[in-house]
């Protein structure tokens, strides 16, 4: 198993679907996955830092998992199964939980959880990166710097409830 850090989430164009990237920690590659739109919104108030005045859904497993005496400690992306991410929700009891990558993503930078992702993963999905993409990825963190969780919502969507 391969540590993975999230870069961040951005909005592929001209589709408007929002991804998150992963980054291999020790190596070059990196792991595009396309998510719905909530998922956005969860993972880029996680990464900012955002406390809604009461828990969204991500908030309310961890206090959740909390509660029954448990943590998170791993997120495990297992498989792609036609073109469809799965992951491991894994407690400090070894208790393994199937869980949407999307989900899991959120809830480790709720947590602290290390994600990692088999090297069947990662040679299956896992995109080198050059000297030339490094500089996207610059250009993508400084985009990352930029926007905020808003920039997810469609069109005549409501903020989450509170």
């Amino acid at each position: 198993m391969k540590s993975l850090d999230v870069l961040g989430v951005r909005v592929e164009m001209p589709t408007s679907q929002p991804i998150v990237l992963l980054r291999e920690r020790d190596g070059g590659r990196h792991v595009p996955i396309w998510i719905g739109a909530a998922e956005a919104t969860a993972i880029a108030y996680a990464q900012e830092g955002v406390v809604p005045p009461r828990p969204l859904t991500h908030d309310l497993l961890v206090d959740v998992i909390a509660a029954v005496g448990r943590q998170l400690v791993t997120v495990r992306i297992d498989a792609v199964l036609e073109g469809v991410f799965h992951a491991t929700l894994v407690l400090d009891d070894a208790t393994e939980i199937s869980s949407r990558t999307s989900d899991a993503v959120a809830l480790a930078l709720r947590t602290g959880a290390e994600i990692v992702a088999s090297d069947e993963v990662l040679d299956e999905v896992g995109i080198e990166s050059s000297d030339e993409e490094e500089d996207e990825v610059a250009k993508f963190k400084e985009f990352l710097d930029e926007v905020s969780p808003e920039d997810f919502e469609a069109p005549g969507e409501d903020p989450p409830a509170s």
